[in-house]
């Protein structure tokens, strides 16, 4: 969001966006109404959810050399209860984005369907490519609200301050902007300093964005760089983010992987059910480690599953 266009009165300040979801849910739904959600997908959301007695109802995203949100399986999981559709761009971990076509599709299905588009776009400032991925502010239509925080615009997770960008039709808008605001006063929730040096903190951030920006391309590369042709492992397409996904042999379980990994390559990998992968077969790498511990814990990674079939 580093450019975004946003007129001040359109956004709505909070400590984190596990709280921005927490007062979406409570500003779209009663007790029992149902939020559509991707899988893979981030597994905070199903405490948020239930915390708040919202049922999160999965939507899949199908790999085929690359990621799809299927409109047709998104409007099939409609139901009467259902009151938001959440997008993740690019998504935690597949790093997967919707296209602008995609996003305009979305949302005016949501439109007609009188649903609200919540996207998630807390790593939206970290493309792989140099083209900046497509944001919900200005590639769909209908109620949309938008996340992001200084957690990865400025690497600062400690300071507590996001964001929520409500858009759409000016009378939708305006009127969630009014119960939004009624929720913020309520919780009261961002302290005073991190909202005196947030001026301050984004513009710092831009030099934090470019250095984390770096070296996840750069980590990134050096991960497909190191396959080997006929490896029995790959790693999936992603469009951004900070996370790659392995897909690796199914003579474990991901959890045998992650523990065999870790007690005798003393290398830490997430297993894919952690984030709902339908299936065994996928573990989930971070980007962030310096580019040349990355490379050693990828090298002691490959070596493993190059010898594993």
């Amino acid at each position: 969001h580093a450019h975004a266009r946003v007129e001040p009165e359109h956004l709505v300040l909070c400590a984190g966006t596990s709280e921005a979801y927490s007062w979406l849910f409570k500003l779209l739904c009663d007790p029992g109404d149902q939020v559509l959600l991707p899988a893979p997908s981030y597994p905070l959301l199903d405490d948020l959810a239930d915390l708040e007695d919202v049922e999160l109802v999965r939507y899949p995203l199908r790999y085929d050399g690359a990621w799809h949100a299927d409109p047709d399986r998104i409007e099939r999981a409609i139901g009467p209860r259902t009151r938001a559709v959440v997008i993740v761009q690019p998504n935690n971990p597949t790093g997967s984005c919707l296209t602008h076509g995609e996003l305009e599709a979305l949302g005016s299905l949501c439109e007609r369907r009188g649903l609200a588009l919540i996207s998630d776009e807390v790593f939206l400032d970290y493309p792989f490519a140099s083209e900046p991925l497509p944001s919900a502010l200005d590639a769909a239509s209908g109620l949309r609200f938008v996340l992001g925080g200084l957690s990865k615009a400025a690497g600062l997770p400690q300071m507590k301050a996001s964001w929520i960008a409500v858009a759409g039709p000016p009378t939708q808008r305006d009127e969630a902007l009014l119960r939004l605001e009624t929720i913020a006063d309520t919780f009261l929730s961002v302290n005073t300093p991190v909202q005196v040096g947030l001026p301050a903190l984004l513009a710092a951030g831009r030099v934090v964005r470019r250095a984390i920006l770096d070296r996840v391309r750069t980590n990134r590369s050096t991960i497909l760089s190191m396959r080997k042709q006929a490896a029995p492992w790959d790693c999936l397409a992603a469009d951004g983010g900070w996370y790659a996904v392995l897909r690796v042999p199914r003579v474990h379980t991901d959890e045998d992987w992650c523990l065999s990994l870790l007690e005798q390559e003393g290398v830490h990998v997430h297993p894919g059910y952690f984030y709902d992968f339908e299936t065994d077969g996928f573990l989930v790498v971070s980007l962030l480690p310096p580019p040349d511990q990355l490379r050693e814990g990828m090298t002691r990674i490959a070596r493993r599953l190059d010898t594993s079939s």
